[in-house]
């Protein structure tokens, strides 16, 4: 079966990423959520992401045209379905808002569909067995800025079928992307690995080590990261490193996951990066330099 006809779950920063890269690519893309002004306001978001590509002469605007078009927008997720043969769910990093939309899909999505979460920490296999159809169902996590990162990590539950995972890889190389095939295990590979490098640059800061410029500096100049940890952590949302952090920890049962007690009381105070304007640097419109906080100065 040939997967043209795509669903994307939830219209935030991943979502209409995801719709984007798939419409580029020529699929036909219904794009869901519950919130009109929601859908208005990723279709916005991608028209301006597919204007950096018109200016960078990376496509036409024909393509940026023929982008769009391939794009509708439903409030509706059981019409938002048909005749989807491959359903992505991006919504929010919550488990229990996951296992309910899954249990809807198995309702509601053709019975040949394949259906995708994007979810960057929990678990497939307890996703897939909300659903009859545990072997139709994977991991298909896409980094951040979808039209941008190469990477998607593709995941097996304890039941997903080979050749559903295949399908899937081909998929992922027909959008451009470079595809890597991982086992389900808390965190599974890019999370497992990136969560406690940002837990330890935040411990130590909380340990004075030393400052937040210096352990951003310190990892982008010796290790040549293009970002900080500090940095990044802002960008992912501190409260999605707190999430999965946790995610980590009680799934291991390793006290090494748990998050520092620095990161807790900034999710606990309302200071979450980029997205609330301050985590560990302050953030305003149209200023592109990096500030650190007040706090950490």
């Amino acid at each position: 079966m040939s997967l043209q006809h795509i669903a994307v779950i939830g219209a935030g920063t991943m979502g209409n990423g995801i719709a984007h890269v798939f419409a580029q690519s020529g699929f036909n893309v219904k794009l869901i959520d519950v919130n009109a002004a929601q859908l208005e306001k990723a279709l916005q978001t991608i028209s301006k992401n597919l204007d950096r590509q018109v200016a960078k002469a990376t496509i036409t605007e024909a393509q940026k045209a023929a982008t769009l078009a391939n794009i509708i927008t439903v409030t509706d997720l059981a019409a938002g379905v048909q005749p989807a043969q491959l359903v992505i769910e991006a919504a929010t990093e919550n488990v229990d808002l996951k296992l309910k939309i899954f249990r809807q899909l198995d309702e509601t999505a053709p019975a040949g569909a394949i259906l995708a979460t994007n979810t960057s920490s929990i678990s497939i296999t307890k996703i897939a067995a909300a659903t009859k159809r545990p072997a139709q169902v994977i991991g298909m996590h896409f980094m951040n800025p979808v039209p941008v990162m190469k990477l998607v990590e593709i995941i097996n539950g304890y039941a997903t079928d080979k050749e559903v995972t295949e399908k899937i890889v081909s998929l992922s190389q027909q959008l451009g992307k470079v595809p890597c095939v991982v086992n389900d295990y808390p965190g599974f590979i890019a999370n497992r690995i990136l969560m406690p490098m940002i837990n330890e640059a935040i411990y130590s800061l909380y340990e004075g080590v030393a400052g937040v410029e210096a352990i951003d500096t310190v990892m982008k100049l010796g290790m040549a990261h293009p970002m900080g940890p500090l940095q990044l952590a802002d960008f992912i949302g501190l409260d999605v490193c707190y999430s999965i952090l946790n995610v980590l920890y009680e799934g291991f049962g390793n006290p090494k996951y748990a998050p520092c007690p620095l990161l807790t009381n900034m999710v606990t105070a309302g200071y979450l990066g980029a997205k609330s304007g301050e985590g560990f640097y302050k953030y305003t419109a149209g200023n592109k330099d990096l500030i650190v906080s007040d706090r950490f100065k």
